[in-house]
């Protein structure tokens, strides 16, 4: 054999231990980070159940408990379905600041068109969604159409909604008790139902079934992939044939008619009507998108990581409580979530580039 022989076959040598490094190393470490940027809700599915295997741990069958459990669902009803219409506007690297706003005056609108112009309570629950919808649409036009920046277009209608608010329900609160008289309707989305001592209500039901559906148009629409699209470059997107004022239209238009919902389902979770209600849902809804693994840059993240994100907060909260820990503990552990779960996304960024 040749001197050249021998080079070659040892270059060939060293190539193929070097791919077999390279393959080795991907093995250890990459599968851990492929994982974590092809699903982004494992990060806070593994967040959810090493908290409520802490807690469990701790606080036994009290915590474990059917009743205890759902309780979880139940608290974190309202935040999971405003938390999913923040994750479609988040999802084409927007946010959405009056997505509170919205549930409030939509559930003000419930209760006024029926209270106040004695319209049948169906009618008023339609027109409430209508004017959440259209709301959310007005925001997608501003900001696909006038190109202004999402923070600041939202940021401007939750100022707008929230006076609007007040001086159309002039700080009038219906009673639950009329309203359970009059308009069981309303009350719909928090009537209960017992299965096995698990107690559950339509508007967790409306939840799950929410994050069901969500989930699977956005895996398997086009729809739901120009949304990610959008998301992760709108000027790469639009060249590939992505209507990207439709789609971002569509999507403020649907997150405006999903608070419409939650506006509904808080009267049944308050019981009454109130325009004071609702003040933190944006902060909330926000916390649940980042803990669960949605990120903020747009075109990464699951409605599932979003429903793992709002039963974290709700299982740190319940837990701390039957703890009998101080409510401040809850805040600073969930502040402590957000900010590591901004880290995770930026670290998988990085690593992904």
């Amino acid at each position: 054999m040749s001197q050249s022989d021998n080079f070659e076959a040892a270059a060939s040598t060293a190539a193929t231990d070097v791919a077999r490094f390279e393959e080795d190393d991907k093995g250890l470490f990459g599968r851990f980070h492929h994982a974590l940027h092809t699903t982004p809700s494992l990060v806070p599915l593994i967040v959810l159940l090493a908290s409520i295997v802490v807690f469990g741990s701790i606080l036994g069958a009290k915590f474990f408990s059917p009743f205890a459990l759902t309780l979880i669902l139940q608290q974190v009803q309202i935040v999971g379905i405003v938390a999913a219409a923040q994750s479609l506007v988040i999802l084409t690297a927007g946010i959405d600041l009056s997505v509170g706003a919205i549930a409030v005056i939509s559930s003000v609108i419930m209760g006024q068109f029926t209270f106040r112009y004695g319209l049948p309570v169906e009618i008023a629950v339609v027109c409430g969604l209508a004017f959440g919808t259209a709301i959310g649409a007005v925001n997608g036009w501003l900001v696909a159409a006038m190109k202004l920046p999402p923070f600041i277009v939202t940021l401007g209608m939750w100022q707008i909604v929230l006076a609007a608010n007040f001086l159309y329900s002039a700080n009038e609160t219906i009673r639950s008790q009329d309203i359970a008289e009059q308009a069981p309707l309303l009350q719909m989305m928090g009537a209960k139902f017992n299965i096995g001592g698990a107690v559950f209500t339509f508007g967790v039901v409306f939840m799950l079934l929410l994050v069901l559906v969500l989930a699977y148009v956005l895996k398997h629409t086009a729809w739901g992939r120009h949304v990610y699209a959008v998301g992760d470059d709108a000027e790469a997107a639009e060249l590939s044939g992505v209507n990207v004022r439709g789609t971002l239209i569509s999507v403020y238009a649907i997150a405006g008619l999903i608070c419409g919902f939650a506006g509904w389902a808080l009267i049944g979770r308050i019981g009454s009507v109130s325009p004071t209600s609702g003040q933190l849902l944006n902060i909330e809804s926000i916390t649940a998108v980042v803990i669960g693994g949605i990120s903020l840059f747009g075109g990464r993240g699951s409605i599932l990581g979003t429903f793992f994100g709002a039963l974290i907060v709700g299982v740190f909260t319940l837990g701390l409580r039957l703890m009998g820990a101080d409510a401040q503990w809850t805040f600073l552990l969930i502040g402590l979530l957000i900010i590591a779960a901004v880290a995770v996304d930026q670290w998988i960024r990085k690593v992904a580039a």
